[in-house]
């Protein structure tokens, strides 16, 4: 479910001059609830809204649903108040991504395969040897929507340009089920007329910084320099993309196998929670899925992340980056406790039966700087190998010992379920 803004001034023929537009990005309408309306057809013309529960937030939302304000992440709570009389479904990622997997199988890779799927309901492709074959990207956009429709009863709206950023700009306000031909020679034209929020990665943060420089759009953003601008984010990086992404210049390509960048767990408490061996608790069970998830796939993490969501609904992470790279809940979840305890400002020796600072309505934990088992190099620390020469002469268990444990659990979750077993403290 989109949030990014979109400009009813955006949405006309910008021309039909198509020379190297050879970039499509494809995003679904309201997918979920979209497919919920397609398998149950009585819920046509009806505000549909995917999220139930108290304590759940929206996941998505069909354009019925929006006119009461309704919008992804808000607290379902919230939107059974903006609109009583909506159908609440509970969300069914297995289907979702089954039909995800058949649209983009059936429809999106018999025109090429040079595909970078970046969610279950969108997608970037690079048509430039499909031209052989179609002729113009506009046929194969009006294609890919005539398609969608007829064969899964839901829509989707195209954007067609030169690179990957103005094509994800032109599919937003081209939304709902509508197609938007950006040509290249009018591509900074197009950038300029939205504002700061449209350029994907601005968000309220930078956002702010930029607007205390007196920048409130995006033709604003293109009259700074480079160095001015270095100034505004603090950034020589994100002054160098927004400076060319504010000239609707984007060099980054198709990328159609993206190595998996993270891999986390979280949940959400019954209600929230001060008490800081519940959230504990929680952080173990994230340790353990994330470890498990990474032996699975074969992987190796360097960086662990703590995520809070508080009563309030803002939310805070940090990170921490290791020396070695991991792959157990033993080696985990103490560095989510320190973390914990690190983000809430309380001493690193806190017992975990005081109460926490703030209440605590969702915890998670997830890993990242992944890298493939077989090829990383292990270096064990002065410290890790002081740490096996002890638990040798004391028969203690270490590492490899616990890292042995926990494989041996992995095959008692695949035989007996995921919940079957775990790692104590």
């Amino acid at each position: 479910m989109s949030t990014a803004p979109r400009l009813a001034a955006a949405k006309k023929n910008w021309g039909h001059d198509e020379t190297g537009c050879t970039v499509l990005h494809i995003d679904m309408d309201a997918f979920y609830a979209s497919l919920e309306t397609a398998r149950n057809p009585r819920l046509a013309g009806h505000p549909v809204i995917i999220g139930t529960g108290t304590r759940a937030v929206v996941s998505a939302a069909n354009y019925e649903a929006r006119t009461y304000g309704i919008n992804s992440a808000m607290p379902a709570a919230r939107a059974h108040q903006l609109c009583p009389n909506g159908i609440f479904l509970p969300v069914d990622m297995a289907y979702y991504r089954m039909m995800s997997r058949r649209i983009f199988d059936e429809v999106f890779r018999q025109v090429t395969d040079q595909i970078e799927q970046v969610s279950v309901d969108e997608g970037y492709m690079d048509v430039s040897h499909a031209l052989l074959t179609w002729g113009q990207p506009s046929r194969i956009g009006t294609w890919i929507r005539q398609q969608v429709s007829k064969r899964y009863g839901i829509t989707c709206s195209v954007g067609i340009a030169s690179n990957k950023l103005v094509a994800k700009m032109a599919s937003t306000n081209a939304k709902p089920d509508g197609m938007l031909l950006i040509p290249q020679a009018r591509q900074a034209e197009f950038v300029q007329m939205m504002p700061l929020r449209a350029i994907p990665g601005i968000g309220p943060a930078m956002g702010k910084k930029l607007t205390a420089w007196g920048v409130q759009s995006v033709a604003d953003l293109a009259d700074m320099s480079k160095e001015s601008l270095t100034q505004a984010t603090g950034s020589a990086i994100a002054a160098g993309h927004l400076y060319q992404a504010s000239r609707g210049l984007d060099d980054r390509p198709i990328v159609t196998h993206a190595p998996e960048k993270s891999i986390g767990s979280e949940s959400t408490f019954a209600s929230d929670t001060r008490n800081m061996e519940k959230v504990c608790a929680l952080l173990r069970r994230c340790s353990n899925d994330v470890a498990s998830t990474l032996r699975k796939r074969g992987l190796l993490a360097r960086t662990v992340t703590v995520k809070l969501r508080f009563a309030d609904l803002s939310y805070m992470t940090k990170t921490r980056t290791l020396a070695n790279p991991i792959d157990t809940a033993s080696a985990i979840y103490p560095e989510t406790v320190s973390l914990l305890k690190s983000m809430l400002k309380m001493p690193a020796d806190a017992s975990p039966t005081v109460e926490l600072p703030r209440e605590i309505r969702l915890a998670g934990v997830s890993s990242s700087s992944l890298s493939d088992v077989s090829s990383t190099p292990l270096q064990p620390s002065l410290e890790d190998l002081l740490k096996e020469e002890d638990s040798t002469r004391n028969a203690g268990p270490d590492a490899n010992k616990l890292r042995s444990a926990e494989q041996a659990l992995d095959q008692v979750r695949r035989r007996y379920g995921g919940k079957a077993a775990s790692l104590g403290a």
